[in-house]
């Protein structure tokens, strides 16, 4: 029994002595926490002798790194640079491997004005370096952390030379090279990786394009020119290389060039069928270079239908030519009659399936709104071209396997369509279908806007703006600006004009214009401006006859009406659209590249929050870079 008594006792002791322990471990693990959080607050504060009487005993009793971080830092603040000395040797001492504490040694020597013994610490931190590349990898850090960009490339080229490994930190000393402004060192860099692993062609052309958007002058641009055309001499079946060059030559707005040397690459490597001609063409089109995309386009076609990239040029060429003339500009009887029977044959010979609906939905377009007698309305021709441009949509509408989106889209087409064939209320259906459709979405939004827009057209003011108000808060931006705008024109028409004779004259010469009756709608809006010569719609009937002019190829005329709404109407919702029209317009059609920079300059200072000055910005830049 007394046994077991003591056996008890034993055991009862030991767990208070276990409870008494953890007690007193949690206390001074809560007080060291608390320590090292009132320590944290007083070097943020600056309070720095404050910090350094807590942070002293923290890392007495620890040793750690993150203390050793700190009470160095508040030693070199209070420049008590004597007790920062001390604590590196000690350091150093029990961390040898911790090549760092050479350069904390060293900005000692350096925070005392001795340069030669900091560069002496630097320079043994280097040689002290092993075949470790973490050690290496903490030193170059430590160094750049440092501003000593000098010393991090060094010691990633030891390490590399220590490694045996010339692909060793090539991000990371091109990186520096180019912060150092060493861009020709950079470049090499990055063209001797792909000498040996071309694999990386991507994450080479990633880095490039980043160092050139952050530098703002043309030396990065031009070294990296110069090298390419060094290496592509010095290699000319280096495959890495010409794609550099199509890769940089696009990214410097240079189509022509980048056609050549895609088709060199598709003449030396036939057998990779032609896809950086294709990726150059897309590119083009996208920029708006329709002769370099149709040079492209062209180039892969004339391979013959058993290229693997024919289909796909065929659709692309006929888009390029589409988008020639889908700029509100004139088009040529002739021109209009080559163009659809290009269509005819590219329909025919492919077919009409999905890969084919954006042919169809292009030549819709051109069937029914590119009608040389446009002028005049109901014609025999225009009927029977109109009926075909339907039948167009029907079959894509009718087609299997075609994304529901797509639907939509070709159904707001037809719609269109079907307001321009002035059988509005068929029209209206289909737009109230879409909207039923597509509640939540952005195509659903658009089917709103364009059955408001006939409303205004029928002039059933009051509607219309109720449903444009909904969708001035559209999430579509396009949609929300051509909502505000419609809204606008109307609610500041119908205050002055409480009969809105004037506003519905207005809508009408709208929908013969939207009709392609140029005439007519020139008539009526002339006798708008003649009737109310200080309306406030007159900035309106202005673009509307800007718009007319453009249509018929009266560019100079076009040029003035833009103009007056520039010089008088500066501060109304269109005077943002009108630059960006007068900008295009001396650019493209009159050729006047110096007023079209000006245009686009204003447009730029004048209305920073338009919709139009990303592009403006874009046209400005190449233009000053053509000059």
């Amino acid at each position: 029994m007394t046994f077991i008594i003591e056996s008890e006792m034993k055991r009862i002791i030991f767990i208070a002595a276990l409870i008494s322990i953890f007690n007193f471990q949690f206390s001074n693990a809560h007080a060291q926490q608390s320590n090292e959080q009132m320590a944290s607050y007083y070097y943020q504060n600056r309070e720095y002798d404050k910090a350094i009487e807590l942070y002293e005993p923290l890392y007495a009793q620890t040793q750690n790194y993150y203390y050793y971080q700190m009470l160095y830092a508040c030693y070199i603040e209070t420049e008590q640079f004597k007790e920062a000395e001390k604590l590196v040797e000690k350091r150093m001492k029990r961390d040898v491997r911790n090549l760092t504490l050479y350069v904390d040694l060293g900005n000692i020597q350096l925070k005392r004005g001795d340069r030669k013994k900091a560069e002496k610490q630097y320079s043994a931190a280097i040689d002290k370096l092993g075949r470790d590349s973490k050690q290496a990898t903490d030193l170059a850090l430590a160094f750049e952390n440092n501003g000593r960009r000098d010393y991090a490339i060094r010691t990633y080229l030891k390490s590399r030379e220590n490694m045996s490994n010339e692909l060793l930190y090539v991000m990371e000393l091109a990186t520096l090279y180019g912060k150092s402004g060493q861009y020709d060192k950079m470049t090499a860099e990055y063209f001797n990786l792909l000498d040996k692993a071309p694999g990386n062609i991507g994450s080479v052309q990633i880095a490039l394009q980043r160092a050139l958007n952050e530098t703002s002058s043309s030396e990065l641009a031009d070294g990296l020119r110069r090298t390419l055309v060094s290496r592509i001499r010095e290699h000319p079946d280096n495959r890495s290389y010409l794609d550099m060059m199509i890769w940089f030559s696009l990214q410097q707005k240079d189509f022509d060039f980048a056609l050549t040397q895609a088709k060199a690459v598709d003449a030396r490597f036939p057998d990779q069928g032609g896809e950086q001609v294709l990726r150059v063409a897309r590119i083009a089109t996208n920029n708006e270079a329709y002769d370099v995309a149709s040079a492209a386009y062209s180039h892969l076609i004339a391979k013959g239908k058993e290229h693997p990239y024919y289909f796909e040029s065929r659709v692309g060429d006929l888009e390029v030519k589409y988008a020639r003339i889908n700029k509100n500009y004139a088009m040529s009887a002739k021109e209009r009659a080559t163009l659809e029977a290009e269509y005819e044959s590219a329909i025919a010979e492919l077919g009409k399936t999905p890969k084919t609906i954006p042919l169809m939905r292009n030549y819709a377009h051109l069937l029914a709104y590119n009608d040389i007698e446009s002028g005049k309305p109901n014609s025999e021709s225009q009927n029977a071209r109109l009926q075909k441009a339907a039948d167009l949509l029907y079959d894509i509408i009718e087609m299997p396997r075609v994304p529901s989106n797509i639907v939509s889209e070709v159904k707001l087409e037809l719609g269109d369509l079907l307001v321009f064939s002035d059988e509005v209320w068929d029209a209206s259906l289909l737009y109230s279908q879409v909207e039923k459709a597509n509640r939540n979405d952005v195509i659903g939004a658009m089917a709103k806007f364009k059955n408001a827009k006939l409303s205004y057209y029928n002039n059933d003011f009051q509607w219309s703006k109720t449903q444009l108000d909904v969708l001035r808060a559209s999430t579509s931006k396009l949609i929300a600006n051509d909502a505000m705008q419609l809204s606008l024109l109307i609610s500041d028409n119908m205050e002055e004009d409480s009969t809105y004779e004037t506003l519905g004259y207005y809508a009408a010469a709208d929908l013969k214009l939207y009709r392609g009756q140029l005439d007519s709608a020139w008539i009526l809006l002339n006798d708008i401006e003649i009737r109310n010569l200080s309306h406030s719609l007159l900035d309106e009937v202005l673009m509307q006859k800007a718009k007319i002019r453009m249509k018929q190829a009266r560019y100079a005329e076009a040029d003035s009406l833009l103009q007056r709404i520039v010089d008088h109407y500066s501060e109304d919702i269109l005077a943002d659209d009108a630059l960006f029209m007068l900008a295009e317009l001396n650019e493209q059609q009159l050729k006047n590249p110096v007023r079209a920079r000006e245009c686009y300059e204003k447009l730029i200072l004048d209305h920073p929050a338009s919709l139009y000055t990303d592009r403006a910005r874009k046209r400005y830049n190449a233009l000053k870079a053509n000059k």
